[in-house]
């Protein structure tokens, strides 16, 4: 340690190069350690003075690590894991309680979550569960965090990532709209149909009802937070595109209704990922497997209930088998 010392303009500097190197941005880290940007810049120049090789290079819209940089920054990120999981533990033997933090969006948690969060509680009442929502499409590295859902393609899939279910889209409504469509049997009043953001606008027409014209759009309404969409659909305010991670739980209480007996399984995978310089604890670890199960039966649950729809041959031809 003395010679380490000796190789640092100062302590605190592993921490700024630390969180520059993880924001790619001197601003961002400037925010992230309540310091000014010139700071964070002066602080790193004297890093390099000291060490006497580049670790970082401006790009269009950032930084990037050289690969001194990278060596570095693999290096810091596995000491500092280690220390915090070294204080994770004390915490826990003083208190017994562990903190676990997810990263998800504020749909799941609010849809799918919180409707079985005292089963969760039974499971875990040692826990201190925490939470960093996303309220818009979930996404972006993993930064302080234990676990996070994010949706990956097949080739993005590694050994820190589980998963839950592939991605399966559906058009959902309430009861009483789903009766009230029934009854409009010309589509003379044509269907309120729900979305996020500009990205799903014309969501329905990848449903063969819309595309063959058998429903039309008559009127929209947009969000940017899909846990509000969803509740538009729970209040009957129209029809809105179905992610199934998001949305098993109404479907199986029957407080939403597949509003076409069609879906579309994409390319994607929903999965649950642990960042990599992180190392899983036990309890982490069982949590994330608690909400794959909790999941996947929902999953039988919805197929025994909407047969029509297919799901479990669905999964079953996406590389998955309920059982």
């Amino acid at each position: 340690m003395p010679n380490l010392r000796k190789k640092l303009p100062s302590a605190n500097a592993l921490f700024v190069f630390e969180a520059a190197a993880r924001c790619g941005n001197f601003t961002r880290a400037a925010q992230e350690l309540y310091v000014s940007q010139p700071a964070v810049s002066r602080m790193l120049a004297r890093m390099e003075d000291h060490l006497g090789v580049r670790l970082f290079e401006r790009v269009r819209g950032g930084i990037e690590l050289t690969e001194n940089g990278r060596i570095l920054y693999r290096k810091i990120s596995e000491g500092f894991s280690g220390i915090e999981g070294a204080i994770r533990e004390i915490e826990a033997r003083a208190t017994g309680v562990e903190s676990v933090t997810l990263s998800v969006s504020t749909a799941f948690t609010t849809h799918w979550l919180m409707p079985r969060m005292n089963r969760l509680n039974q499971a875990f009442p040692s826990v201190d569960l925490r939470f960093q929502l996303i309220s818009g499409r979930i996404g972006g590295p993993l930064v302080d965090v234990d676990l996070g859902m994010r949706f990956m393609t097949q080739d993005e899939i590694g050994a820190n990532s589980v998963l839950v279910m592939p991605e399966v889209l559906l058009p959902v409504c309430n009861r009483r709209y789903h009766e009230q469509a029934l009854l409009d049997e010309a589509g003379a009043h044509g269907d309120t149909v729900i979305v996020m953001d500009d990205g799903e606008r014309g969501w329905h027409d990848r449903f063969s009802a819309f595309a063959e014209h058998k429903r039309r759009a008559a009127s929209m309404l947009s969000f940017n937070d899909y846990a509000i969409v969803v509740q538009a659909a729970l209040l009957g305010q129209g029809i809105a595109l179905g992610w199934l991670n998001v949305v098993s739980h109404w479907l199986a209480e029957g407080a939403l209704l597949p509003a076409e007996q069609e879906l579309i399984v994409t390319s994607r995978r929903c999965c649950l990922v642990s960042p990599e310089s992180r190392p899983m604890r036990p309890i982490v670890e069982a949590i994330r497997d608690w909400i794959v199960e909790e999941t996947r039966a929902d999953m039988r649950t919805v197929d025994n209930a909407y047969p029509a729809l297919g799901i479990r041959d669905a999964l079953k031809g996406a590389g998955l088998v309920l059982g």
